[in-house]
């Protein structure tokens, strides 16, 4: 009993110092050919406008729930930030909700780094959910990496298309 307790303990610590190590990224990832393409640094703001659609489900279905990425990034577009700001604001004000962040990448690169890469980009947005005041307890991340394209087709247009996080509530 005393161990769950130590052992309970210390996962919400773990959590803390991930949440308070990730209100600032540097990210560096390694494209399919082994280089490096680092990042910029992304900084999120927390959710503070009252004013701010997204208190209601009827206000976060106004809100996209498909976020692209560029090749090989797991960096959050800016325009991406305002409408995930709206997410957060639902679920900090509905702590009974909950979210998948379903992880994908098109279809270059190997079935296990694709995996990765769809994780680590459902991770991202994850990342600026918690900052704006959401409970990592309702955030579930899944990846299906290339498993699940939108699009079929074999072109940069179709690619761009397959590169997302989708929000599943």
């Amino acid at each position: 009993m005393r161990a769950m307790n130590i052992g309970k303990a210390t996962a919400l610590a773990l959590t803390v110092v991930w949440a308070a190590g990730c209100s600032t990224t540097n990210t560096t990832d390694t494209d399919t050919m082994g280089s490096d393409t680092t990042a910029p640094a992304t900084t999120t703001q927390a959710v503070s406008d009252s004013s701010m659609s997204g208190t209601t489900m009827a206000d976060v279905k106004n809100l996209a729930t498909v976020f692209y990425f560029d090749f090989d990034q797991t960096q959050v577009k800016p325009e991406a930030v305002a409408a995930l700001r709206g997410h957060a604001k639902y679920l900090a004000d509905n702590p009974s909700a909950s979210v998948v962040l379903e992880g994908h990448a098109d279809e270059r690169g190997t079935r296990e780094y694709n995996m990765a890469l769809g994780e680590r980009r459902a991770q991202a947005i994850a990342r600026v959910l918690t900052v704006n005041g959401v409970s990592s307890s309702q955030i579930e991340l899944v990846s299906f990496g290339e498993e699940k394209p939108v699009v079929m087709g074999h072109n940069e247009s179709s690619w761009a298309q397959n590169r997302r996080v989708e929000l599943k509530y």
